[in-house]
């Protein structure tokens, strides 16, 4: 119940004083540059002022914000890159050095590789064939929400519920994990899923998989009914299959979102930190980037200097793709 009453304070709180803001911010504006005035030319001058004025006061929380949590930590994770484990002496190049040579760093890109390959490709894929064939059934909006509804639950809550499928008792006990009952049904073994070196890595991805393709087959679903019926119907005409009409008709003309949503979820995975954490916390070879930043910045005391430089090489991964990504979306926009 405290819990309860603190969310809903911060809530009210947090509601009250953007309102309080808006409101606030703009009934001063007008108080001193009023628009009625005896004098038209000041009249006037005032109204062109508090028109340059007014869309600055509702970005300047947002600038801020940014500002704040975005800007600031971006030069700062670079400030601390080149300092020493209390962030207080500079050592250069040291922290880079040694990320060049730690084993586990390695296989932290490795298993960064391996996801950045298999969940935004997974998918974007599912999302795609299920945004197709959701529009030739009669309860395909079911069908969606019911798919889309993980995006609505946090990474944290989604490992929780795969723990579940990937329980493991010992051989003879009765298995409560989804995975291994079937398994066990079927005659085999159980097995402890989340500790298989390598296959572990693809166990952990399905999470992602099933909470982004929601995400893939609504922004996919939304372009493919913008496809103009002409162009199919003159392929229909013209003797297309259905397997000629998607692959060589429609997908063509969806080509945009497929990148913008393949990137986004790329994006998101090379960030990939809760679900990790939830069910390994990086052991039995998942460890990823994020992962190994927060272990050293925030656990056995933390190292500014190391953990810096994790963010660093992060970012340097983030934003190529990012800028790539903001650059198709507005050559998308450009065309419409």
């Amino acid at each position: 119940m405290g819990q309860l009453a603190y969310a809903l304070i911060t809530i009210v709180i947090g509601v009250g004083g953007a309102l309080g803001y808006f409101f606030g911010s703009n009934w001063i504006l007008d108080r001193l540059f009023p628009a009625h005035h005896t004098d038209l030319d000041r009249a006037s001058r005032n109204m062109r002022v508090a028109a340059f004025i007014r869309p600055w006061l509702f970005l300047g929380p947002a600038l801020l914000s940014l500002a704040v949590y975005l800007v600031y930590p971006l030069f700062s994770s670079i400030f601390y890159s080149f300092m020493d484990r209390s962030g207080t002496s500079f050592v250069g190049l040291a922290n880079y050095k040694w990320l060049l040579g730690d084993n586990e760093f390695h296989e932290a890109i490795l298993n960064n590789i391996l996801w950045l390959v298999v969940v935004p490709t997974l998918s974007t894929l599912l999302g795609l064939v299920i945004a197709a064939l959701t529009d030739r059934i009669w309860w395909g909006n079911i069908a969606k929400s019911l798919i889309f509804m993980p995006m609505a639950i946090s990474f944290v809550g989604a490992s929780v519920i795969w723990k579940f499928v990937y329980d493991y008792r010992d051989a003879g006990a009765e298995q409560i994990g989804l995975l291994n009952a079937i398994v066990v049904a079927l005659g085999g073994q159980p097995q402890v899923w989340i500790s298989l070196p390598f296959w572990n890595n693809f166990f952990l991805m399905v999470i992602l998989v099933w909470v982004q393709t929601g995400f893939a087959m609504v922004l996919l679903s939304a372009a493919l009914r913008g496809i103009p019926e002409e162009t199919v119907e003159a392929a229909v005409i013209d003797g297309a299959n259905p397997w000629q009409i998607f692959f060589k008709i429609k997908v063509p003309q969806i080509w945009g979102t497929i990148a913008v949503v393949w990137t986004t979820i790329t994006i998101l995975v090379l960030k990939v930190f809760d679900i990790v954490l939830a069910m390994t916390n990086g052991q039995w070879q998942t460890q990823v980037l994020a992962n190994l930043m927060f272990d050293w910045m925030f656990r056995g005391g933390g190292d500014f200097g190391r953990g810096a430089v994790i963010a660093v090489v992060i970012m340097v991964m983030v934003v190529p793709i990012m800028v790539w990504n903001i650059r198709n979306a507005r050559q998308e926009m450009g065309d419409r």
